[in-house]
Formats: C-alpha cells, structure tokens, sequence
C-alpha cells in the first residue's frame, strides 16, 4: 500500500513541531534534534520536517511503498514522467536507509519514491560509515553536513561528494 510523503523543511523545529502536532493531533513517530516525523494512518501520509539550514516551504514530495515490489512497479511510471530519473539504492537519507527513485515535476519540484529498509543513527549516514549519505546534496552547511538533498536533474551520481 502507498503512502503520501511531504517533507517541510521549518526554521522553528520546537514551534513547528508543536503546531503540526495540534494540526494532526498526533505527536511525531520520530524526533531528533533536526527532524520530526509523523506516520499518520488518517490521513495517510509520511508527513516530515527538517531544520537543517534550508529554505522553509517545500523540500520535496513522494510516495512511500511498502515493499521492493511496488517499488520496482513504480519505476516505469516514474520513467515515463521524467527521463532524468535517479536511482539509489541503500542510500542513507533523513535518519533511515532506503531505495528510491527521484524524478522532477515541469516545474522543478522534486518527488521521490521509496522504500524503507531500516533506520539509522544520524542524519544521512549509512549504520557501516562506509557508504556515502543520501544522493547528492543541494546545500552545505560545513563540509561534513549536507541538507536532505535533491538530487540534480542532470546528475550522473547518487552519491554525495
């Protein structure tokens, strides 16, 4: 079964937390010191924030899927909508493990479409340290943090420099 993903990128992570949290009337599945996460059932949604530097308003949208099944179902459709289509696969992004798939909209907004395999302990880092974060970043923060990126349209990598 499919689930609707939002991720808001906020400059208050306590107050938004606070506000999305009264909004749903659910407190988040998951809080770290730069995230919040709601999995709601009602409306079913995949419902993130994130303060890491970035603009506040839309980081990017998607679709969660339950299974490497639905996800591999969903790659022609995302092809067919974009021919610059990114795969990952295993990648570390937003404290969770995943393979996914990014496209574009015709008006840039980006929309992945993903499959959870696991969490892991810091924002886009892979549990073995040995893999790069998740696809490529769109901004920096200092070297070693990037924001939860979108990958580039014309990009020839997934992984992050």
């Amino acid at each position: 079964m499919k689930r609707f993903h939002v991720h808001v990128s906020v400059s208050d992570l306590q107050q938004s937390i606070r506000f999305y949290s009264s909004l749903f009337g659910a407190q988040p599945s998951k809080v770290e010191a730069d995230y919040a996460k709601w999995m709601l059932d009602d409306p079913r949604i995949n419902f993130a924030i994130s303060q890491r530097g970035g603009e506040a308003g839309i980081n990017h949208l998607g679709v969660q899927v339950d299974s490497d099944h639905e996800l591999r179902g969903m790659k022609q459709q995302l092809q067919d909508a974009d021919a610059g289509m990114v795969e990952q696969t295993g990648t570390a992004c937003c404290y969770s493990r995943s393979d996914k798939y990014w496209v574009s909209d015709p008006s840039g907004v980006a929309w992945e479409t993903f499959h959870s395999l696991g969490d892991v302990p810091r924002f886009n880092e892979h549990p073995d340290s040995t893999s790069a974060g998740c696809c490529i970043p769109i901004h920096q923060k200092s070297k070693d943090e990037t924001a939860c990126c979108v990958p580039a349209k014309d990009a020839t990598s997934s992984c992050c420099a």
